[in-house]
Formats: C-alpha cells, sequence, structure tokens
C-alpha cells in the first residue's frame, strides 16, 4: 500500500480539508473544554469579585455548603484536587475568615474544615451566583444542563 504524497497530489492533504483532519484544532476535545473552560471561568471573576471570592475558593465553599465540617482529604476528593492545590485555597479562606481548620480530634492525621459564621452567611450572596452565570453566557437553562451532564460522564469515563 502506498502512501499519497500530499505535496504531488494536494487531494491527499488532509489539511486541505479540516474536517478530514484528525488534528485540526476545532475537532480536539482537549482545545474545546480548555477554551470553554477559560472562558466560563472568566464570567465567573466579576461575579464573584463582589464576594471576595476567586473561582476556586468559590468551588471550596460550594463543597462546604453542601457539608461542613469535611476533612481536607474529603474536599479534595469532592473537588479533584490535590492537597497541594487546596492548601493555600483553605488558608486563604480561613485568612478572610470565612472557615476554620482543625485537628480532628479522634484522628490527629485528619484536618477538619468548617465554615464559620461568616462563611455560612456568605451563602445568601452566593445563592445568586448561578442565575447570574446563566444570564451572562445568554443559552437556555436546559442545554447548560445537558451540557454539564456530558461533561459529567465525559469526566467519568476520563477517570
Amino acid at each position: 500500500m502506498s502512501v499519497a504524497d500530499p505535496v504531488a497530489d494536494p487531494a491527499a492533504d488532509p489539511r486541505a480539508d479540516p474536517l478530514a483532519d484528525p488534528l485540526a484544532l476545532d475537532r480536539q476535545v482537549c482545545f474545546a473544554l480548555a477554551a470553554a473552560s477559560r472562558a466560563v471561568i472568566g464570567l465567573y471573576r466579576p461575579v464573584l469579585e463582589p464576594m471576595g471570592l476567586t473561582h476556586p475558593q468559590y468551588l471550596v465553599m460550594l463543597a462546604l455548603w453542601e457539608r461542613s465540617s469535611r476533612t481536607v482529604r474529603d474536599l479534595g476528593s469532592a473537588l479533584s484536587l490535590e492537597p497541594a492545590t487546596l492548601s493555600p485555597l483553605l488558608k486563604r479562606l480561613e485568612a478572610a475568615g470565612l472557615i476554620t481548620r482543625a485537628r480532628n480530634v479522634a484522628d490527629e492525621r485528619a484536618l477538619e474544615v468548617e465554615l464559620t459564621q461568616a462563611g455560612r452567611d456568605l451563602r445568601a450572596q452566593a445563592v445568586l451566583v448561578p442565575g447570574r452565570i446563566v444570564e451572562r453566557l445568554g443559552m437556555p437553562l436546559a442545554e447548560l444542563e445537558a451540557i454539564r451532564d456530558g461533561l459529567t460522564r465525559l469526566l467519568a469515563a476520563a477517570r
């Protein structure tokens, strides 16, 4: 079997038809995910800034609003974050007075993270965030939910 020479035969060059080129940037799942992630997270910045939160800190707070107290290990698992990434986020949230960290009395190896009253109170402002993001995206909620569900399946498949 011979391989066509794209220089001698331009029709054999997969770059001539971007739909036929498996390496075309716009066909890459990784590129679409990375670009969409940056763009969507960018929409959160002006919404979260008045609350004094970055997007990663917001994710930590979401996990704690679901259940407080949690161990650092449990938070890392829920957020798919390594301890080295999570630790500085927790330090900043603690410095802001939103959480406390303390050793578990039953297991000194476990570090418990718990919301302070200020952290619990911040939830009243945060409850408005999802609606503001939907509004900023300008897409139907049902479409966004379908995208989220597809990404959740993709994440499970990638693990």
